[in-house]
């Protein structure tokens, strides 16, 4: 993961959907359920056989694999020659940085609507301080491993596959950049989704899950809820790693992240075990990011939760439909055991009523959701409650809605209004979105 300021950009206006909803929708508010489709288990054997490859690679290459260096250069030709005996039609994208050759490797599978491509990417160049084996190993070597059991499987879903390795974004998000700002815009729209996996296998995990695109988000978060694993929004990461590009190109864009540099807290300590006060990856950017550097338990899970997304996404038998997307991310504070605050998104351009299945992205963080009553008011006044005091001792909110709003003039001001409604809790508002079909 590249080292910089924190970006906030809006998301891209298309929303991924996976097939029919499970069941009908309630006449308030229910949330986005999908029917899932069983992948084959990603090896964590093999995932780290190819992690042992590349800290080889690195060690008989100056300790690294960075852009511009020969480690770089035997890490693609090592993942190539793998995807290229498994069937895939793989190209060998070059770019210029700093005067030295970078490359990206895309790895095709054959079949699948070429106007729908679920494409999934990992960056495979390290630091030049070490050989960057969570950071990004962890990722290349996971959906390499991924890609191989498609090919296992002769995998044939209704989407395009493609797979992406992308250089020098220890540098600034290069190699990404290059593919996606080289792509011609009718190709960037057949991209229905790209899932991005930047450390995954961290020694003292977290679970964190992109929350830009509410489809990709609820996927993972339906296989992580499947494991009984609670996860949090990513935010440690936002805008530094190789999904940014695609996101300012307006695709939607997901994926997992098992922390870096970041200081577990005891609350994350207590629900995902591991040691509080301590980073993520105590050897992020260092020449200790070895082999050792790895959660063999964390690495398994994300491996699994990837192919369960790809699997999934690649599935569905509908075109994604255009959305329009109005989004507030302004922090809100919800005063402990105080008055309604709200957060609010004013919507304009949009002909006659809102949709019968208006869709309302809910992110709060809050250390007790059982206090919290959350309604969405619309620009008449009229309320449609989302969460009423459940979940228990649950922490955070972060949950698509779907809302039968037809009764609604669509443009006008709508606000998401939430309370604390008992004492000795903390928490805020941190982002809320509507997106218009």
């Amino acid at each position: 993961m590249k080292l910089s300021a924190r970006l906030s950009t809006l998301a891209g206006a298309t929303a991924l959907v996976l097939g029919a909803f499970a069941g009908a929708v309630p006449a308030n508010a229910a949330p986005v359920g999908t029917a899932a489709v069983t992948p084959p288990d990603i090896s964590v054997t093999n995932v780290k056989q190819h992690l042992a490859d590349l800290q080889t690679i690195a060690t008989n290459n100056g300790g690294n694999r960075a852009h511009g260096r020969t480690g770089y250069k035997a890490s693609i030709d090592f993942v190539k020659a793998k995807l290229d005996a498994a069937g895939y039609t793989t190209t060998l994208q070059q770019f210029t940085y700093n005067g030295a050759t970078g490359y990206n490797l895309i790895a095709d599978w054959p079949g699948g609507d070429p106007n729908q491509v679920v494409m999934s990417g990992s960056h495979l160049d390290s630091v030049t301080s070490g050989p960057g084996i969570n950071d990004n190993g962890s990722g290349s070597a996971a959906i390499l491993e991924t890609a191989l059991a498609v090919s296992r499987a002769q995998f044939q879903p209704t989407k395009h596959l493609r797979f992406g390795w992308w250089g020098a974004e220890e540098l600034g998000l290069v190699g990404s950049k290059y593919y996606v700002n080289n792509l011609p815009a009718t190709e960037r729209a057949k991209i229905s989704g790209y899932l991005n996996f930047d450390m995954i296998g961290s020694p003292n995990p977290g679970y964190f899950v992109y929350d830009d695109d509410p489809t990709i988000e609820q996927t993972f978060k339906n296989y992580f809820a499947g494991l009984g694993i609670p996860t949090e929004i990513e935010t440690e990461g936002d805008g530094r790693s190789d999904h940014a590009p695609f996101k300012n190109a307006g695709v939607p864009v997901g994926g997992l992240f098992s922390g870096a540099d970041y200081t577990k807290t005891s609350a994350q300590a207590q629900k995902w075990g591991g040691t509080a006060g301590q980073a993520f990856d105590r050897c992020y950017h260092s020449s200790c990011d070895t082999t050792a550097n790895i959660n063999d338990t964390a690495l398994d899970r994300n491996a699994d939760a990837i192919a369960y997304a790809i699997w999934n996404l690649a599935s569905g038998t509908t075109t994604p439909p255009t959305g329009t997307v109005f989004e507030n991310t302004a922090d809100v504070s919800v005063p402990d055991n105080g008055a309604a605050v709200t957060s609010s998104v004013t919507v304009s351009g949009i002909s006659g009523n809102a949709p019968s299945n208006l869709s309302v992205g809910v992110n709060i963080v809050h250390t007790y959701i059982g206090d919290l009553v959350v309604d969405l008011v619309a620009p008449d006044g009229s309320v449609y409650n989302l969460h009423n005091r459940s979940g228990g001792s649950a922490d955070n909110i972060n949950q698509t809605y779907t809302v039968n709003a037809s009764s609604e003039v669509a443009n006008g001001v709508w606000k998401l209004r939430v309370q604390d409604k008992a004492a000795i809790d903390t928490g805020y508002i941190n982002s809320f979105k509507l997106t218009f079909p």
